[in-house]
């Protein structure tokens, strides 16, 4: 049986969360969103919960990561074509998203990152399947 992972990142503001991660195109299973979480769904396998903060830090001793000053993780999905990479990033950004490194295009990689609306840096990213050795 596969594994699903489900990532869980702290956010300033709930509402404002889902709705800027609705732009981007991804959904919420709304059996387990509520005022303290949302359960945005990336993939079959795929799931980041979105924490309200004193939420997040019930989960943990040490203080949540000042995004501001410093990055906790680079959550990195790739995507079936460049041209997804491109719908992806520039919904981010248009949603209020900042761009977080310019587009890398190194063979055979696509990326295109950004830093949500809490700071946490995401990549999307596309490989090219014919470069992958078989």
């Amino acid at each position: 049986m596969p594994s699903k992972i489900f990532v869980n990142l702290p956010v300033t503001d709930l509402t404002r969360s889902i709705r800027f991660f609705e732009a981007l195109g991804w959904s919420f299973d709304r059996r387990f969103t509520d005022e303290r979480a949302g359960c945005l769904v990336i993939g079959d396998d795929i799931f980041v919960m979105l924490l309200t903060e004193p939420f997040f830090a019930s989960f943990t001793k040490k203080s949540i990561a000042d995004t501001s000053d410093s990055t906790e993780a680079i959550i990195a999905l790739s995507e079936d074509t460049r041209d997804e990479v491109d719908r992806i990033a520039d919904a981010a950004l248009a949603a209020g998203a900042v761009e977080a490194q310019q587009t890398q295009e190194t063979s055979p990689m696509y990326t295109r990152s950004f830093y949500d609306l809490d700071g946490h840096h995401w990549e999307i990213f596309w490989m090219d399947p014919a470069s992958v050795p078989a």
